[in-house]
């Protein structure tokens, strides 16, 4: 395990879930305009490495409406049904 690495995405997502792996899923939540809300979220094996990145959408009764994962496989935005 990285120890500084860990401590860095500690303190810059500020929030986070350990995963059954050893690994964990970090996040940060950006209030945007209009009410609506970005969740930023990295997930990273037990050595803190990423092996995923990616960004919601939360419309203002916080229902997920869009995801856009840019690691490893950039899917552009995609709309998420209700």
């Amino acid at each position: 395990m990285n120890l500084t690495k860990r401590r860095e995405n500690e303190r810059k997502f500020g929030n986070w879930e350990d995963l059954p792996n050893d690994g964990r899923r970090y996040h940060y939540d950006l209030p945007g305009r209009k009410g609506w809300s970005a969740r930023y979220i990295k997930e990273v094996n037990s050595r803190e490495e990423t092996i995923l990145f990616a960004q919601e959408i939360y419309d203002t009764d916080g229902h997920l409406v869009e995801r856009h994962q840019k690691f490893p496989i950039d899917t552009g935005h995609q709309k998420i049904e209700s």
